[in-house]
């Protein structure tokens, strides 16, 4: 698999409703960056919808879909966590979470019928979002003094390198964003500036 440093996610949070003989399957999107973010929506969600039978999720999270989770909350294993996770990565989308809620009416779906419910409903609230591509950036502080100011301040301008954070006193610092695929060529540009050390000290 060939590496990238963007990924998909949502610009903002989308609906979708299905349908399925008197079942409603309600479908909630949301552009989410960590668990904290996901439980307090699925909370939310949960309460707007108490008297629903059914709140079942899935997310991924990271911009190499390293961290993901399913629940199908109650239905059968594998009808409903796993066709919206299906949803999630056909999509190829990250940073996600999709809710599907369920009110049951009062007719059984069987596994194949659910199966579909859940997947048709988180594909209409996601085919209503707005898919957005994102960079992977880290962020490099570096601290040098006034002598190393000229060669750094043109490597800046060379890569286009978004200042974050800036100290100009006796000795110096700054904080920049940089595309995860320049990194190793900013750090290695940047090692023979005298004067000044680098250090990775984040991601984005």
């Amino acid at each position: 698999m060939e590496y990238t440093d963007t990924y998909k996610t949502i610009k903002a949070s989308s609906e979708g409703i299905y349908k399925e003989k008197g079942s409603k399957f309600i479908a909630y999107a949301f552009p989410v960056s960590g668990e904290q973010q996901i439980k307090e929506h699925i909370q939310k969600v949960k309460k707007e919808h108490h008297s629903a039978r059914h709140h079942c999720f899935a997310w991924r999270l990271g911009a190499d879909n390293q961290f993901f989770r399913l629940n199908d909350d109650g239905e059968p294993s594998g009808t409903a966590g796993r066709p919206i996770l299906g949803q999630i990565q056909q999509n190829e989308l990250t940073d996600i979470l999709v809710i599907v809620v369920r009110y049951f009416g009062g007719v059984l779906l069987g596994t194949s019928g659910l199966t579909n419910a859940y997947k048709q409903a988180a594909s209409e609230a996601l085919s209503n979002a707005m898919k957005i591509e994102k960079i992977v950036e880290s962020v490099i502080d570096i601290n040098f003094n006034y002598l190393a100011m000229n060669d750094l301040m043109t490597l800046i301008k060379e890569y286009e390198l978004e200042t974050i954070e800036s100290k100009y006193d006796l000795s110096c610092e700054l904080k920049v964003m940089v595309r995860k695929d320049l990194i190793p060529t900013v750090i290695e540009k940047l090692e023979k500036i005298d004067n000044l050390e680098a250090k990775i000290i984040g991601n984005n």
